[in-house]
């Protein structure tokens, strides 16, 4: 099951990111569900929000992963959406 991880970054969070980006790239990689995965940028080219598409049993897998991400637990979101997503191309 595919589903997309939208997640928006508090205002003024980038050192949050750049502080727990090695280990949330270590975690992406070690999971192995991950199919695609990168940052949303604002209007400076910073990033501010992360798009993870994941390939999960459930959608509770799927919450689980994103309950470990070091980035939520650095409590850097403001929000996470999770959407089951249908890939077409």
């Amino acid at each position: 099951m595919l589903i997309a991880l939208i997640a928006l970054d508090k205002p003024g969070a980038l050192q949050i990111r750049k502080d727990n980006r090695d280990a949330h790239l270590a975690y992406l990689k070690a999971t192995g569900v991950v199919s695609q995965a990168g940052p949303f940028l604002d209007d400076a080219g910073d990033m501010c929000g992360s798009l993870i598409v994941l390939d999960v049993p459930d959608m509770s897998a799927a919450q689980d992963w994103a309950d470990n991400d070091p980035y939520a637990k650095a409590g850097l979101f403001s929000s996470v959406t999770l959407r089951p997503w249908n890939k077409v191309i």
